[in-house]
């Protein structure tokens, strides 16, 4: 039986592989940036969107934000050990536990937008402005496009 060699090919030329280098370049530099608020770039899209939605339930902020439920939980558990989240019963529904902000969690969003703006420029300033609208709108259309292929597809709560 004659061994067959796999293709020669270069990880750098894969789109997966610059994905996953891109996003942990991407999640570097938030966490560089917003070193000071120990916050992570998932905990600011749930502070961000649960500041957006008072009183959403912990499924539909995981189907927002595109993660499974029981990280969505761990999440939310680490930014109420904080004092920045608080879970309540829903009245029509014992097991559903609804989301507000405290005092304390919008202060702590509203400190963390700078630096969550200053990381998007960072991670999108090499590229000119047209490069980056043409980045955005391609990303977003790779993403929307492919969102069903995802573990935790995301379902915009708007």
């Amino acid at each position: 039986m004659k061994k067959t060699t796999p293709p020669s090919f270069h990880l750098d030329k894969l789109p997966g592989h610059l994905m996953r280098r891109m996003h942990q370049i991407s999640v570097g530099i938030f966490m560089s940036e917003a070193e000071a608020t120990g916050l992570t770039p998932i905990q600011f899209a749930a502070l961000q969107t649960v500041s957006q939605q008072p009183g959403i339930d912990q499924k539909t902020l995981a189907k927002g934000v595109a993660l499974d439920t029981s990280t969505t939980g761990g999440v939310i558990d680490r930014l109420e050990a904080r004092g920045w989240i608080e879970r309540r019963s829903s009245d029509s529904d014992r097991r559903v536990r609804l989301l507000t902000l405290t005092s304390d969690g919008e202060k702590a969003l509203q400190d963390a937008i700078p630096m969550m703006l200053a990381t998007q420029e960072r991670i999108l300033s090499p590229l000119s402005k047209t490069d980056r609208k043409t980045f955005m709108k391609l990303l977003n259309q790779l993403v929307n496009e492919n969102n069903e292929f995802s573990r935790a597809p995301s379902q915009s709560v708007k």
